[in-house]
């Protein structure tokens, strides 16, 4: 093919893909504003797998390795149902995965709108905000939620989906996303606007299956397969819905038990020969790892395609099911009917192959500690809801509404609780007593910890809780300020320089100013309040920081509380912006002036050693730094027998550099002794005598030793 006629012909072909709102099936839009977040897809459901690890549901977002996502498996299933070929199913049903893309599903919108444009975050002059800068595709003032996704999937059965995931970033209401589905009767069966189909759909059941992991931190301190949910544990809520559904709820009696809701937690592998619930790191001082509660709450759904009403005997089927166990469909061919029809069963609430049950999975199989002996499903346990069924005539649409959320106990509480049950773990003799949570006492280090994280169960409910009042709220949470359109971040000498640009809510009634929060050595840790500014101050000087440690900085705004005293929807008092618009994931550091003799270049610690890791950087257990050293110049690292292993490029005119002990190959660096050569890369003068300190291409070399 000629290159010009060819590329002209994939030029077309992606004008008209645009026209007629066909989507990629690999494209994604990421929500980052509150404590949970996540990517979403457009073929209308997710598989959090990203050919590295499974990826998704982030929660506490101020951590890293906090993915809870596994996979979750979306059908929609119809009866009677005669296709654009003339061809009619008594069963017809479509599995919402990337590979049918093209076949029974077809993309058409995935977008994320924000109610107002992200600040730009400066850190030594670098704008670390635009690697996010592709999250939004358009701002709308009027948003009532700060993000909010729509997806809109076409279906082979001439059904629509369209999906739309509400994010918040109040403080209260930041780990949840309400998610908005509409199913219609549109007759459109692919990327085009013509519409093939005209007939009612008959008896449309719609379901999905979630598997949560329970943190990936938590998985490697569980292990044999829970990186996947091999063991996830599920339970269920709302059994008495029917009786309680009218009554409103109250932030002051905000757990209650009668909400329609299904979640997960990292259950016990039966392989360990510990107590692993909450997946304790026993290669440290036993911090728990896994204090997630995930999954999903239902709070509305239409009772039928013309009457919107809240419809209480739904969902048809609220539960837990095995999950690798379900009815394919096939290439959607006559010949897949048969799986169709079991598909169809299943979304009727009938669990393929008898793996599944609408009751209390954690209460029914107490005895049987390790969900998957119960089903002996490798894929573990997933929450599990259907809907239906519906008849639709063309046009005609039926929504559900739901919220996904996580909540668990706090950082601080598995840090605490963690390293009490592991110094008992280490000393069999240890016997307490442990104070449980009602703050009666146990001997019994093993209640003791599975005690404080089955407080995550309350604390989902709350969460749950939250979620609806909003929804029924329509969406009317006291709004928290906006943070401030700019913020810069400055090394200096003797001090950090950080300065910002006033908030967009600075002149509202309640604006009460402005709060600087800092974390030492990495961005995911604790934060302590550092400076709180009124609303005419801009800036701040942090004359407290230690020259060789690294900070990371956020700002937010905040206001004094005064439209937020109702306490129905949310706790009273001051509400913040959210830390996530300005957090830094890059360090400033006191930085020294550049050295002017190669005597003077001093490697810091060394030599440096493994075990005192905590003494010489705290939280970054594998830094060195050079001090001293040229303004512009290369570090190269070699081996004793002179195998090169790293260059850093030193290029920002101060006089340090650190290094994480990483090679060039990502591997981490041995003991033994090592050589940093140092080479100039521009004439060097002093600033005030304009004396040459350094010439380009001067040289000079330290050793230093590593000891592990």
């Amino acid at each position: 093919m000629n290159f010009n006629k060819g590329l002209y012909i994939l030029m077309l072909i992606g004008v008209l893909s645009s026209l007629n709102g066909q989507v990629n099936e690999t494209s994604k839009r990421y929500i980052r504003v509150g404590s949970l977040q996540s990517h979403f897809s457009a073929y209308g459901s997710e598989r959090a797998w990203n050919n590295s690890y499974y990826e998704g549901l982030r929660w506490p977002a101020d951590y890293n390795f906090q993915d809870n996502s596994v996979i979750k498996r979306s059908w929609v299933a119809c009866e009677d149902f005669t296709d654009e070929t003339n061809y009619h199913w008594s069963k017809y049903g479509l599995y919402f995965a990337m590979d049918y893309v093209g076949s029974g599903l077809f993309p058409v919108e995935l977008k994320q709108t924000a109610k107002f444009q992200s600040p730009t975050v400066y850190v030594d002059g670098k704008d670390i905000s635009t690697l996010y800068s592709k999250d939004v595709d358009e701002i709308d003032l009027s948003l009532p939620s700060d993000r909010l996704i729509t997806n809109i999937v076409n279906t082979s059965m001439g059904l629509t989906m369209e999906r739309k995931i509400y994010a918040f970033s109040q403080q209260y209401h930041d780990n949840y996303f309400i998610k908005v589905f509409t199913f219609t009767n549109t007759g459109n069966t692919d990327w085009d606007q013509e519409i093939e189909l005209s007939d009612s759909l008959r008896g449309v059941r719609v379901g999905w299956g979630t598997r949560y992991s329970g943190g990936r931190e938590g998985t490697w301190n569980i292990g044999d397969g829970q990186s996947w949910g091999k063991h996830s544990m599920v339970t269920k809520r709302g059994e008495n819905y029917l009786r309680h559904y009218l009554e409103t709820i109250t932030e002051e009696n905000s757990i209650v038990e009668w909400l329609r809701c299904g979640f997960s937690w990292a259950g016990q592998a039966g392989r360990n020969t510990f107590d692993n619930i909450g997946a304790p790191d026993l290669s440290e001082k036993g911090r728990l790892t896994s204090p997630h509660h995930a999954g999903t709450v239902v709070i509305h759904v239409d009772q039928s395609g013309t009457i919107k009403a809240d419809d209480p005997m739904q969902p048809v089927f609220l539960g837990w099911h095995a999950g690798d166990t379900y009815p394919g469909v096939g290439d959607l061919r006559p010949s897949d009917e048969l799986s169709m029809i079991n598909l169809y069963d299943m979304l009727s609430g009938n669990p393929f192959l008898g793996k599944g049950g609408n009751e209390r999975f954690d209460e029914v199989y107490v005895t049987n500690p390790d969900p998957y002996t119960v089903h002996s499903d490798g894929g573990g346990t997933n929450v599990m809801i259907t809907y239906g069924p519906f008849n639709l005539a063309h046009g005609e649409s039926i929504s559900i509404v739901e919220a996904e959320g996580i909540n668990g106990i706090s950082r601080e509480r598995c840090k605490s609780v963690g390293e009490r049950w592991k110094l008992a773990y280490d000393d069999p003799n240890d016997n307490g007593p442990f104070i449980l949570p009602d703050e009666t006492t146990t001997s019994d280090k093993d209640q003791y910890k599975r005690s404080w994280v089955f407080t995550g169960k309350d604390s989902i409910l709350l969460t749950f809780s939250r979620a609806k009042r909003n929804y029924d709220s329509a969406f009317n949470i006291p709004k928290p300020p906006q943070p401030p359109i700019m913020f810069n971040v400055q090394s200096g000498g003797d001090r950090i320089y950080l300065s910002w640009q006033e908030s967009p809510s600075q002149n509202e009634s309640n604006f009460a100013g402005y709060r600087l929060y800092r974390a030492t050595g990495k961005p995911d840790t604790t934060y302590e309040l550092i400076y709180e500014a009124t609303p005419n101050v801009h800036d701040f000087e942090d004359m407290s920081a230690i020259r060789g440690f690294s900070y990371y900085y956020y700002i937010s705004s905040f206001t004094d509380g005064s439209l937020n005293m109702e306490g129905i929807l949310n706790p009273r008092g001051p509400l913040e912006s959210s830390r996530y618009f300005t957090k830094t994931n890059t360090p400033a550091y006191l930085r020294r002036q550049a050295g002017s003799s190669f005597k003077d270049v001093r490697v810091v610690p060394n030599p440096y050693h493994f075990s005192a890791t905590r003494l010489q950087y705290p939280s970054e257990r594998d830094k060195i730094m050079f001090l001293d050293i040229p303004g512009q110049c290369d570090i190269n690292i070699y081996t004793e027998r002179g195998d090169l292993i790293k260059t850093i490029y030193h290029r920002d005119g101060s006089g340090d550099e650190t290094w994480n002990l990483i090679t060039k190959n990502r591997q981490v660096l041995v003991s033994g002794i090592y050589i940093a050569h140092i080479r100039v890369t521009a004439e060097l003068h002093d600033t005030e005598t304009q004396e040459i300190k350094f010439s380009n291409e001067d040289t000079g070399m330290i050793k230093f030793i590593v000891i592990r």
